[in-house]
């Protein structure tokens, strides 16, 4: 790295204007992280009041989550498309949610008694010898 191209790199607007877009979406992220934060606790009372989840809620909250993850790529230089309002709002995909059912009960067991098995190659009535000694 020599001192011509740092100086070029310093006096080039293109990085001054990213700093610009970098601080308005550092900006954003942190309203993001109390809106995202909001969306938790009220899907949780809703959950806790209705016995689920709110699919509008999760919807948005899922959506919030793609913006977010995509602003923390803008500014760590992983992405180089501005996120909204520069692009569309994410959309979430679809997804199969699982729904809330009973577990089956489970049986308690009873651990078997171990029955003393013969190796295969093993002759009937042989002993546990070790081979190492002298007979």
């Amino acid at each position: 790295m020599d001192t011509e191209s740092v100086k070029t790199n310093i006096t080039s607007g293109e990085h001054w204007l990213r700093l610009v877009y970098m601080l308005l979406f550092a900006v954003l992220l942190y309203v993001a992280g109390f809106v995202m934060g909001f969306i938790i606790v009220l899907q949780f009372l809703f959950a806790l009041l209705s016995g689920s989840a709110n699919k509008n809620l999760r919807q948005f909250g899922e959506s919030l989550a793609l913006y977010i993850y995509r602003v923390l790529q803008f500014l760590t230089y992983s992405r180089e498309d501005k996120p909204f309002p520069f692009s569309d709002w994410p959309e979430p995909e679809e997804q199969v949610v699982a729904t809330k059912t009973r577990p089956t009960p489970r049986r308690k067991t009873t651990p078997k008694a171990k029955t003393a098995t013969k190796a295969p190659d093993e002759k009937p009535g042989a002993t546990d010898k070790d081979d190492t000694q002298p007979s």
